[in-house]
């Protein structure tokens, strides 16, 4: 297939396009703004690659999005571009709403009026898929089932509710038009390439530099978590195999607290780089609480496993330590975004 992929320099995109360069003969049509948390460095041997063309557009512009499905048509679009991290959409909730609500409006037309000049097979087979987060679903209690395919909406934050309406618009569009649109849901992604304003990566970098590792409220909030590759592979096995009108939702199954996460990586940060000020979990200092923190996520991946044949490789105390080891290896990239030096360009051979 050819894919049109969007925000493919971002975190979870990087890691769908390595992994299409690596396991199959996709052919990418990267469309990325290169925003703050974009990096062409997170291609790796995709940048360049015959099979992938990055081109550097936004998704809130038509134009540039109808010359794009015109000049390349694929046969699928994967959406993963959005503004994601919830702290920012509290302070600046505008560029949420424009990016991932106005922006997925224009994807869906662009992509449904390339659709219907398709030839009949090619269009049965082309697909529109949207990659959403567990967190339209709003909050669980400790005795709440997990979150599955026809958990109601109940979006608490600006980011979750523009992805919540981002995700009503391409049911919309199934419903109304008959574009063949899949939605997923996932839960939180940690791994490799991750832009160190998120939990994980954050503390593992204040901790090297003896910085204070910050806990929101009593460290109790619950999240699920899943390596990035392994979402990335599910990504792919959706976009292959997923049934138009149908919804995935894809997780772990490994739960835990944000204060045992912290103290995870305290744990393997002594063994593998001790301080000789002592243990990490010394810098542990627990921060007022943010407004609107949803207590838990968790994730039923039972359906998605099932109907995609997938499931996650990775545990998480093997995926935390490869994460640690990965950024242990990769001063030179988080280093100059810590010193705002980073404008998202490949930093070259440092690497």
């Amino acid at each position: 297939m050819r894919i049109c992929l969007t925000g493919g320099c971002g975190f979870i995109g990087s890691a769908v396009v390595r992994h299409l360069i690596r396991h199959t003969g996709h052919q990418i049509v990267n469309i990325d703004k290169m925003t703050y948390a974009a990096s062409e460095d997170a291609l790796e041997e995709a940048f360049g690659h015959e099979r992938h063309v990055l081109i550097k557009a936004d998704i809130t512009d038509a134009a540039a999005l109808r010359d794009i499905f015109t000049t390349h048509k694929p046969d699928a679009v994967m959406h993963l571009a959005a503004e994601s991290h919830v702290d920012r959409s509290i302070d600046g909730p505008a560029d949420f709403i424009n990016t991932n609500i106005t922006g997925t409006f224009l994807m869906l037309e662009a992509a449904r009026a390339y659709w219907a000049s398709l030839p009949a097979a090619q269009a049965a087979a082309f697909r529109f898929h949207h990659i959403s987060t567990d967190e339209v679903f709003g909050a669980l209690h400790d005795d709440d089932p997990p979150f599955c395919e026809t958990t109601p909406y109940d979006p608490r934050s600006p980011y979750s509710a523009s992805k919540a309406a981002s995700d009503h618009l391409v049911r919309a569009w199934f419903h109304t038009y008959g574009l063949p649109v899949i939605v997923s849901n996932t839960t939180n992604n940690y791994g490799l390439w991750q832009f160190p304003e998120k939990l994980i990566p954050l503390v593992i970098l204040n901790a090297l530099e003896g910085k204070a590792l910050p806990v929101y409220g009593d460290g109790k909030n619950t999240r699920d978590w899943l390596f990035v590759e392994d979402h990335a592979e599910a990504l792919v096995a959706v976009v292959e195999r997923g049934v138009p009108g149908e919804t995935y939702c894809i997780g772990a199954s490994q739960p835990r607290r944000n204060i045992d996460v912290v103290r995870s990586i305290c744990r393997i940060l002594d063994a593998k780089r001790p301080d000789p000020a002592g243990p990490h979990d010394r810098l542990i200092t627990y921060v007022t609480d943010r407004p609107g923190h949803d207590f838990r996520y968790e994730i039923d991946a039972s359906f998605a496993k099932g109907a995609l044949g997938w499931t996650a490789q990775h545990d998480f105390e093997a995926g935390l330590a490869r994460t640690i080891d990965w950024y242990l290896a990769h001063e030179p990239w988080w280093r100059a975004i810590r010193e705002n030096r980073y404008t998202g360009q490949r930093l070259g051979k440092t690497l």
